[in-house]
């Protein structure tokens, strides 16, 4: 009876720790490695506590990054537990290819080329895991491939369909016919997205594969450790049993004299077993300063896939895209406009404007407007615009329109002088960073309220006049080339 309560009592402290630690780490992680655990027995003497976990690599792994978080929440939740031993569940195997034994603390693999055969629900963790398994078991990869990053959610345009036809082809079943494949692009345009959406579609053609992802720098952080523990042989051993290699950031392996070795004779043994290597940098082979030739030349040997900076197009297609998953939420098409023209610095600060901006409305109930979207991403719109002034859109309004600019400012109430008048407020709220009142006093000394009713008159005609469209997209087009 005392040993059932006991183990209801654990089951209950578990249960509060296992939802602290959800918060703390995200569903995600939670849902992989913590949900998993199971809590064993006390052991009164000792204070030790036992988790096990289904797989020995999940028990490796859960050990290395979350034994200390572990051990403190139970500490706290229960004064007689003086230590906590995670392990795999009593009478589990580790699936063939993946066996561990412990030796002085450290996790050691060795795989003896069979294909992996996993058991029951191995099967679908180790899939999952595969990704985040470090060539000798020292956890090179952190958490493995993105679930959300797939090509299913890459939005492909001119800039970027070089890049993605070949990452596509490069995780296809078929054997591709370059190697390695190279992808170049500036910060946030997309090229990491492409490697974490290679490796869900290699593994979902391969579902046995053996993945590694991680960036340069991790690369040289694991080669390292591995030099001073004295396990470069595991090291190199397991690094070349992988089917797909996915290196981003190489540009960081610069000036390492033994990583950029080590890196140059793993993807000579690769490629000679028709291996699958990518990696992705923020400039091309030849511009990686510090690198070594032999290694430049293996980089550039297959192909190198460019990502340019998303033009109007992409970014609008971006937008539209992302907004099928927020269908509950109304974003007006001036406003879809607007994000597409005013964030163009990359890919990343435009979704994560749009997240923003909806995150906000939904949270205080408020309407996505133009006006709510200017409030809520100064940051974001400052960073990006061209300091495009009031009076270069006067100046180019009054050239289309041929009116004098003179007029901008005047009382005439002419329909030849007001239209245009009215396209430049608008155009002078869209493209600067002024308020109403700022923009009413370039206009003559105007009132706020003016102004509102010239942008909102404006956003109308546009919707429902395709000439008013245009006029407005031609001067759109010449004030931000």
């Amino acid at each position: 009876m005392r040993e059932e309560q006991e183990a209801l009592d654990l089951a209950a402290d578990w249960s509060d720790i296992s939802q602290g630690l959800r918060k703390d780490l995200g569903q995600q992680l939670h849902q992989q490695w913590i949900k998993p655990i199971q809590v064993g027995t006390l052991c009164k003497d000792s204070g030790t506590l036992d988790l096990f976990l289904p797989t020995e690599f999940s028990a490796n792994w859960v050990s290395d990054r979350f034994a200390d978080r572990l051990s403190l929440a139970w500490k706290i939740a229960r004064p007689d537990i003086r230590n906590v031993r995670i392990s795999v569940l009593p009478g589990r195997r580790a699936p063939q290819g993946l066996r561990f034994g412990a030796g002085e603390g450290t996790r050691r693999a060795a795989n003896d080329g069979a294909p992996l055969a996993l058991p029951g629900d191995a099967l679908g963790m180790a899939a999952a895991e595969l990704g985040a398994l470090g060539p000798n078991g020292l956890g090179m990869a952190s958490i493995g491939l993105d679930p959300s990053l797939t090509f299913t959610t890459f939005v492909t345009g001119a800039a970027n369909v070089l890049a993605s036809n070949a990452a596509q082809r490069m995780s296809a079943t078929e054997t591709p016919q370059f190697a390695p494949l190279y992808l170049k692009a500036a910060t946030g345009q997309g090229k990491t997205h492409l490697l974490h959406a290679i490796g869900h579609a290699y593994l979902s053609a391969h579902p046995r594969a053996r993945i590694f992802y991680c960036s340069a720098e991790r690369f040289m952080v694991e080669f390292v450790q591995a030099l001073r523990q004295n396990q470069t042989i595991e090291f190199k051993a397991r690094l070349r049993g992988f089917d797909l290699l996915l290196v981003d950031d190489i540009q960081f392996i610069i000036g390492k004299a033994s990583a950029q070795e080590e890196l140059l004779y793993t993807i000579d043994a690769l490629l000679a077993e028709g291996k699958r290597l990518v990696f992705a940098a923020d400039r091309a082979p030849q511009a990686l300063d510090g690198v070594e030739q032999r290694l430049l030349s293996r980089l550039s040997m297959g192909l190198v896939a460019d990502i340019q900076p998303a033009d109007i197009e992409l970014r609008r297609s971006i937008l539209e895209h992302r907004l099928q998953r927020f269908s509950p939420t109304h974003v007006p098409a001036d406003v879809v406009e607007f994000l597409a023209r005013t964030i163009n610095r990359n890919v990343r600060e435009l979704v994560g404007g749009l997240n923003k901006l909806i995150a906000y409305a939904q949270l205080t109930g408020q309407a996505v407007s133009l006006q709510l979207a200017e409030e809520q991403l100064t940051d974001i719109l400052s960073a990006n615009r061209r300091r495009i002034t009031i009076d270069e859109i006067q100046r180019t309004v009054c050239q289309f329109y041929r009116v004098d600019r003179t007029e901008m400012a005047s009382k005439r109430r002419a329909r030849a002088v007001v239209r245009p008048r009215q396209v430049a407020m608008y155009l002078a709220k869209v493209l600067t960073p002024r308020s109403y009142p700022e923009i009413g006093r370039k206009f003559g000394g105007r009132d706020h309220s003016t102004v509102i009713h010239a942008v909102r008159l404006i956003e109308d005609l546009r919707a429902r006049d395709a000439d008013m469209d245009g006029d407005v997209r031609s001067l759109l087009r010449q004030l931000e080339s």
